[in-house]
């Protein structure tokens, strides 16, 4: 079984699924579609399905065409009918990890995946975990279930985890040119894992086992959480001393060495800064250890909502206006600039909290002319965006910057905004004479 499917690797003859067809799932089908690969994408949304089947543009930073050059080539098509997982050589698992609702893992997901795959499960197959899963997640939760099937991994089928490292919206690094990660507890498993992300990625890295390769993504994103919470701390000390500290941290980032720039914003969102560490903090309770640090980082972000909540109201108490009553634009609800994606997003919990004091917000957002079900505000769906205009603007008592998407006409918000408060730095010094009312940074 080892050589047979090594053959099919070498000669790209391996017949891959993804399950799951999201924000990793799907860049990651069509990338191994384009190594030559046949990939089908499997996922329970039947209306995505058709979409992708109708080579529709799903994920707006994809070239415009890329879907549909990919249905069309033959080699790819997405399907909901689980039974197409027999006929795979190898199956990627690309579902959520999202948080619960008391904000622990929630591994829901991933264990549906598990006894899908396991109920079509045969011989041969390499089975790969690509989802974020706190150290021993794959050996102690997935590995059991897939062997309901009868047959035992390392002998009748292979394992292995390949964290996802996507960056939606990064023109510079794609899931071809970001060097993956592989591991897994048997030679065999790891051996053939390497070879078939080998001839897909530029570069692959292997690891010992499985729970150092999941131990990875939580160690990169626990970074991040730390450094970003150090930063929005240091913006507001530095903004009690009087100091701008974009500034500083763009001077800073000319020191060849020894330091890296995270900038300040108004919390942190996606699927996964704000969630690895949850992952990692969680199994440090569970084999009796903790992470004081991480855990200290994580409530500063989770709390930075509230204070930029805060701060508009503080800003338009100055103004005479009471928060209550104010009418509010979110400018932005997408975590990260230039992608359709809410997961976490800072922008929606300002909102809500904004609203939980009373003010009236309204929202403008290139990617969501209609608000949609959200995971963690789902009373927001429905709700659509309002058109930009400088009566619009002037209507209300407060502009916040939440997120700094390309598309927006920054210069027509600076002219109307009778108060403009900015979190993500789109408003330097330089366009002070521009601006016709106040403008805060926050």
């Amino acid at each position: 079984m080892y050589s047979s499917l090594k053959e099919k690797i070498a000669a790209r003859e391996a017949r891959v699924t993804t399950v799951g067809l999201g924000y990793v799932g799907l860049p990651l089908a069509l990338t191994i579609s384009e190594c030559g690969f046949p990939v089908t994408g499997f996922d329970l949304n039947a209306a995505r399905v058709a979409q992708i089947n109708a080579g529709e543009r799903v994920i707006s930073y994809f070239a415009e065409d890329r879907i549909a050059r990919a249905v069309k080539g033959g080699r790819f098509s997405a399907c909901s009918d689980p039974a197409i997982l027999a006929a795979a050589d190898i199956i990627l698992i690309c579902v959520p990890t999202p948080l619960s609702e008391t904000r622990e893992p929630d591994m829901s997901y991933v264990v549906r995946a598990a006894e899908t795959v396991s109920a079509q499960l045969r011989p041969g197959q390499l089975v790969v975990l690509e989802s974020t899963v706190w150290p021993g997640a794959t050996a102690t939760v997935v590995k059991p279930i897939l062997e309901r099937s009868g047959f035992k991994a390392g002998q009748d089928f292979f394992l292995g985890f390949s964290p996802e490292r996507e960056d939606p919206g990064n023109a510079k690094f794609d899931t071809k040119s970001i060097p993956k990660i592989v591991g897994a507890d048997d030679q065999q498993s790891r051996d053939l894992l390497d070879r078939f992300y080998a001839s897909v990625v530029t570069r692959t890295v292997p690891v010992s086992s499985l729970a150092t390769a999941e131990a990875v993504k939580l160690a990169e994103n626990s970074f991040r959480t730390v450094n970003i919470a150090l930063v929005n701390e240091m913006k507001v000390a530095m903004e009690a001393m009087g100091v701008d500290v974009w500034e500083v941290v763009q001077a800073a980032a000319t020191k060849p060495f020894g330091y890296m720039p995270f900038y300040p914003g108004p919390g942190i969102g996606g699927d996964c800064i704000p969630v690895s560490p949850v992952y990692l903090s969680w199994r440090a309770r569970d084999v009796g250890s903790a992470t004081p640090i991480i855990d200290l980082a994580r409530r500063n972000n989770d709390e930075a909502p509230d204070l930029i909540a805060g701060r508009v109201a503080v800003e338009l108490g100055k103004r005479g206006r009471p928060v209550s009553g104010a009418r509010v634009l979110i400018l932005g609800v997408a975590y990260k600039k230039n992608v359709e994606d809410t997961r976490e997003s800072p922008a929606l919990a300002i909102l809500g909290r904004l609203e939980a004091m009373g003010a009236s917000c309204d929202y403008h957002d290139p990617y969501f002319p209609v608000m949609p079900v959200t995971r963690d505000h789902p009373g927001l769906a429905g709700r659509r965006s309002v058109e930009l205009s400088e009566a619009a603007l002037k209507a209300y008592d407060a502009v916040v910057v939440t997120t700094d998407h390309s598309a927006v006409d920054y210069a027509l918000v600076a002219r109307a905004a009778r108060l403009l408060l900015d979190t993500r730095n789109v408003f330097s010094a330089a366009d002070a004479p521009a601006i016709s009312g106040a403008l805060v940074k926050i």
